[in-house]
């Protein structure tokens, strides 16, 4: 597929960031020098390499150049603290780690014999051009989720899987050739990396990475750069429905969202006070890649009230305690080096378990109701009370902790921990250390205190009477 861009695409505009700008056949020079390399530094086929860093021109030639010399890329949340990341860096046996140094104040290292490479330095242009070939069955990506455990998962994803699922997307995203695709959603998240890049190069679309949203110099590039398109969280469109000169949105004409729950009027005001001509919504998991897509003539209702319909290829169906089932060629190879979590996840008969409950409309579409894990999303980003309630038992003061999501304006959902101490500790003293120690998502917003927790005759926490 890259390759192939210089060809197809040529001289055509491929990625602006900031002063720099790439042609297809510049990008493609760039990422077969960083295959190069690569190969100089020792990756061999198959051997990953975690990237962890926002997104930037380096970042895609980073990412692609890996692949191309046939390694395993692991992008890593730039949002993780130091112990977060070294987890993943280690379990996924990395051979080395390219970071964007002094990015947000992070310090981004890495567990001891394990290089870290500044994606800012001349690393990427020092390789000869390279590729190695690779099957569509060989693994191109390790993408790690949080489970009920609290301990992330490595979703294994090949080559094959990643590029017809992209197809499908980009056909109904509307995404064309030329288009200028702004690309909020980070690159570390299967919605950036590949609803993103992927279909950038499927279709030949020019991408701009963004690092950080702010909707100052989001607009600023809207109208400079005239975006066309522009994929995001509910957030995003709330903060361009307050943008006061709406002129300078102008060029907008695709939409896309998903991730959490999205009000009929917010989907009525996208479309009668922006220019989108097109709003796509969807539902997918970091283990399947998209599910269900909504489809070209929707009503407001359908997209801010479903999902849409199971993608070509992929069956869905509801289980008798309501849980989503997901099968077809999109479901993951599995999850790296846990054989168990694989088999707990995907039953015999191929169907996945998502841990989302939801049901069918009478047209077919998917509804999400809730999600048997618990699991809340934070301005787009998945929040897992069982991970964060292990990070908070670490605390001195802390005997017992359930976190739930409470609804928040901006970003959809936050979350809010109920406390049992063995110690006196005050809610500001709580949320700081929690927020030293993990991402800014994750950190509980509220803390409430109680003398005990509510349990069910089993002894499991009833988050139900919490909510």
């Amino acid at each position: 597929m890259v390759s192939s861009a210089a060809d197809r695409f040529g001289d055509a505009e491929a990625i602006v960031d900031g002063p720099l700008r790439y042609t297809f056949r510049d990008v493609v020079d760039r990422i077969r020098c960083a295959a190069g390399a690569f190969a100089d530094l020792g990756i061999a086929k198959g051997d990953r390499v975690a990237l962890w860093a926002p997104n930037s021109a380096e970042w895609i030639i980073a990412a692609f150049g890996l692949l191309t010399a046939g390694g395993v890329l692991v992008p890593v949340n730039t949002r993780f603290k130091p112990e977060e990341a070294g987890d993943i860096i280690t379990r996924s046996a990395a051979k080395a780690v390219l970071v964007h140094k002094g990015f947000l104040g992070q310090d981004f290292t890495a567990p001891a014999g394990i290089p870290v490479i500044d994606l800012k330095s001349d690393f990427l242009s020092s390789g000869s051009p390279f590729e190695r070939s690779v099957s569509g069955t060989d693994i191109a990506d390790i993408i790690f989720t949080s489970g009920t455990t609290g301990r992330p998962k490595g979703a294994m994803m090949n080559h094959y899987q990643t590029l017809r699922m992209y197809e499908e997307w980009a056909t109904l995203a509307d995404l064309r050739e030329g288009d200028r695709y702004l690309q909020i959603n980070p690159y570390f998240h299967t919605f950036g990396l590949k609803a993103g890049l992927i279909s950038s190069f499927l279709r030949g679309a020019t991408m701009l990475p963004l690092a950080v949203f702010d909707v100052d110099s989001v607009v600023n590039l809207i109208d400079q750069e005239r975006i066309t398109m522009l994929p995001g969280p509910p957030t995003m469109y709330h903060s361009l429905l307050t943008v006061s000169d709406k002129t300078k949105l102008a060029t907008l004409r695709a939409g896309v969202t998903g991730a959490a729950d999205i009000p009929v009027e917010l989907v009525r005001r996208i479309h009668d006070e922006l220019p989108f001509q097109t709003l796509m919504t969807g539902y997918g998991l970091t283990e399947a890649g998209n599910v269900t897509l909504s489809r070209p003539g929707d009503s407001f209702e359908d997209v801010a009230t479903t999902a849409g319909l199971p993608c070509e290829d992929v069956e869905v169906r509801i289980a008798d305690d309501g849980e989503v089932l997901v099968r077809g060629y999109g479901v993951m190879q599995g999850y790296l080096d846990d054989p168990v979590a694989t088999a707990n996840a995907i039953d015999s008969d191929g169907w996945l378990h998502t841990g989302d409950l939801g049901n069918f409309d009478d047209a077919g579409r998917l509804r999400i109701d809730g999600r048997k894990k618990d699991m809340f999303i934070v301005g787009g980003f998945n929040a897992y009370p069982a991970e964060i309630e292990g990070f908070m038992l670490e605390h001195p003061a802390v005997a017992q902790v359930a976190v739930v999501g409470v609804p928040d304006e901006r970003l959809g959902q936050v979350g809010k921990a109920f406390v049992v101490t063995k110690a006196p500790v005050s809610e500001s003293d709580l949320m700081s250390w929690c927020r030293e120690r993990m991402a800014g998502f994750k950190a509980p917003r509220y803390v409430e205190f109680l003398s005990e927790l509510p349990l069910n005759a089993t002894g499991k926490v009833m988050k139900d009477q919490l909510r």
